[in-house]
């Protein structure tokens, strides 16, 4: 039975009693604390402007690795060119909300509402969520944004307004940062063909709980 949650109390039910796509329960709020909590579980808040806050804890983890990371010789020259400008925690707020606005192909709306723009740019100021800029003729034009759990990135979103940028976005993560392993959340062709992979849950959890924070 799918568990409600009360803004009372922060807590999660044990991540085994999420149904076959992963939802976990619904309810309580978007506090630094619970998201935390929440993150440091590998659960994540996933839902759309007219429903309840819902949970998840996927049973297979769709992840990167870093030293897994496949960058293609078209994407090498781009790097090479000097097109890009890759910056870190520069604009969080401009990256999050980018994020939120830009058109998707086959997909209506965002479910990054307004709600969760005010709670993840909360975590940014805490210190807990972080973003990579890129910048075109100093035009911002792609980037991401996710939660740092102990040395792993749980990866919220990203977006692109020219071609490669996305990419050079989470290259910059995987090479210039002291991650372990990047949490992709959500199946996508092109994260696949980067070197992104489906891993159990119990796995996913180990390299979670067991990396401890390092500065860089």
């Amino acid at each position: 039975m799918l568990t409600r949650l009360s803004e009372n109390r922060i807590w999660f039910p044990s991540t085994e009693l999420a149904e076959e796509d992963g939802l976990l329960a619904f309810g309580g709020d978007l506090s630094a604390e619970r998201l935390l909590l929440a993150y440091s579980n590998g659960i994540f808040p996933w839902y759309s402007e007219a429903d309840p806050i819902l949970w998840y804890a996927p049973r297979k983890r769709f992840v990167l690795f870093p030293q897994k990371l496949k960058i293609s010789a078209s994407m090498i020259k781009v790097l090479n060119s000097g097109k890009f400008k890759v910056t870190y925690d520069q604009d969080f707020a401009q990256i999050i909300q980018s994020c939120a606005t830009i058109k998707r192909t086959k997909q209506k709306g965002t479910w990054i509402t307004a709600e969760m723009m005010s709670a993840y740019i909360a975590l940014h100021e805490l210190g807990h969520a972080h973003s990579v800029e890129v910048w075109e003729n100093n035009l911002l034009v792609g980037g991401l944004y996710g939660v740092q759990i102990n040395q792993v990135f749980c990866g919220e979103s990203m977006f692109s307004r020219v071609s490669n940028a996305s990419k050079a976005a989470l290259i910059y993560l995987c090479q210039k940062l002291d991650f372990k392993m990047i949490d992709c959340q959500v199946y996508t062709q092109h994260l696949e063909s980067m070197g992104a992979e489906f891993i159990s849950s119990d796995e996913y959890l180990n390299v979670l709980q067991s990396n401890k924070k390092s500065d860089f």
